[in-house]
């Protein structure tokens, strides 16, 4: 069954009445909700973010007839690749342009898929200011202004609680961790594959996530490693540490080694969104 809202629901979260949502997806076919078995439209979180950035360009002046045929095929600016917005992404970020930075992140989260959108502008910008900052290079301003508003989409993705067809993955960066932006963007990707994700965020201690998890009778529990300092310590901390039964460790991450992996008897989730959540997909329970 479509694991998504409904009519009302996405009134609620948008501000735009059901009747305009209606004939905004009858006359113009910018929604495309899944259909329950009964027939019943669910829509997702691609909807919720084109709803979003049509009444963003309302408020500046567009009519409704020119916000959506900028949002559909066809225009130059809709039409952008992935590489393009990320090399636009960089420009902004090179001007420090916060209100640029924001509108071409609200670009392409209404106009792409989800995980396309994750895994191909998302993901490879967060890389490559890891990168810089591995390098010891000092993040610029426009940098911060990104991560920050990064953070805030995801957050607000993450924000929309809906009912679980997987089982309930806690995700954390264990103590000394405080890299959690990659984290984050798989936390947002497992709950949009029906997973209920309690996310943590970062530097946690390892026994108060899995007493946690224990708690809320987890199936998974998935923590990201990016500095070598505090895989070490997660690796001490585990030492005669039992895992909760019925909980399978995951560890991802630049940090998240083979080697580490075997030594602490965790599954290894790699750097790669897509092939992340198809694992963790084989672990759901039955």
């Amino acid at each position: 069954m479509p694991n998504g809202l409904n009519i009302a629901a996405l009134s609620r979260r948008t501000g735009v009445a059901p009747d305009t949502l209606r004939k905004w997806e009858q006359r113009y076919g910018i929604l495309q909700p899944e259909r329950t078995a009964g027939g019943q439209r669910r829509y997702g979180e691609i909807e919720v973010a084109r709803v979003e950035w049509l009444r963003a360009r309302l408020s500046e002046g567009f009519r409704i007839g020119e916000a959506a045929a900028l949002l559909g095929a066809g225009s130059a600016e809709a039409s952008l690749t992935p590489a393009q917005l990320r090399r636009s992404l960089d420009g902004a970020v090179e001007r420090a342009e916060a209100v640029a930075i924001g509108r071409l992140l609200d670009q392409a989260f209404a106009l792409g898929r989800l995980e396309s959108i994750l895994s191909q502008v998302v993901r490879p910008v967060l890389e490559r200011l890891g990168d810089d900052w591995a390098a010891g290079h000092e993040m610029i301003a426009g940098e911060h202004l990104l991560a920050a508003a990064v953070r805030a989409r995801l957050e607000r993705l993450l924000s929309d609680a809906r009912g679980t067809v997987r089982g309930t993955a806690v995700l954390a960066c264990p103590a000394g961790e405080r890299h959690e932006l990659g984290l984050l963007t798989l936390a947002v990707m497992l709950q949009e594959d029906g997973w209920q994700v309690a996310y943590l965020g970062a530097d946690i201690p390892i026994g108060s996530v899995l007493h946690f998890a224990a708690a809320v009778s987890a199936r998974v529990v998935c923590l990201g490693l990016c500095m070598e300092h505090a895989a070490g310590e997660l690796e001490r901390a585990l030492t005669g540490t039992e895992i909760p039964e019925g909980v399978e460790l995951v560890l991802g991450g630049p940090g998240a080694t083979h080697e580490r992996v075997d030594r602490l008897g965790a599954l290894y989730a790699g750097c790669e969104l897509g092939p992340a959540v198809e694992q963790l997909r084989a672990l759901a329970p039955a």
